[in-house]
């Protein structure tokens, strides 16, 4: 089976970035997992924080088109290079909420830290994994192999914990002012 090649890199195209009916079923995976987790943390925002519409319209974005895309894929899977848009508007959405919305409970706020930096670690394994914009070490090339579920284990942990802790600190005491 020949490999197809990246036009403008002139790099085998990622496996991540392929047919692959294997990475499909991740791909799927992935995109259900999406509506949740980025839904969750966009209901978070919206009921605990007084960020303005902008920040709120971003992660709701990111929430919607993440799920889109990533379905859309598993039939054109080139549109898996769109994924840059959906995870820069959750990015930049929770850098915002960390710069200027951030809540003063510290519960709430190593919440939002947690998910940030879980968030900011998805998108960077994304682009290394996926668009391969760096050479990816043989140990983590294979989309299976252990050293990439544990880095994507710190990223899921990371987020997971950040909902938490939000959560927490809402059912303490209510909605979180900065």
């Amino acid at each position: 089976m020949r490999q197809e090649t990246h036009c403008l890199l002139l790099r085998p195209i990622p496996i991540e970035l392929s047919a692959d009916r294997w990475m499909a079923r991740r791909v799927k995976r992935l995109g259900f997992v999406s509506v949740v987790a980025l839904g969750l943390i966009w209901a978070l925002a919206v009921t605990s924080l007084d960020a303005p519409t902008s920040v709120d319209g971003a992660l709701a974005a990111g929430w919607v088109l993440m799920p889109a895309i990533l379905f859309g894929s598993l039939s054109r899977p080139r549109l898996r290079y769109a994924l840059v848009l959906p995870a820069s508007l959750v990015s930049v959405g929770l850098l915002a909420i960390c710069r200027s919305w951030m809540p003063t409970e510290p519960l709430a706020a190593a919440g939002w830290l947690s998910m940030t930096t879980g968030i900011l670690l998805g998108s960077a394994l994304g682009l290394w994994f996926w668009y391969r914009l760096i050479p990816v070490p043989v140990r983590l090339d294979a989309p299976y192999s252990f050293g990439r579920w544990a880095l994507i284990l710190v990223h899921v942990a990371l987020i997971v914990a950040g909902w938490g802790l939000v959560a927490a600190s809402l059912m303490a005491g209510g909605r979180v002012e900065p």
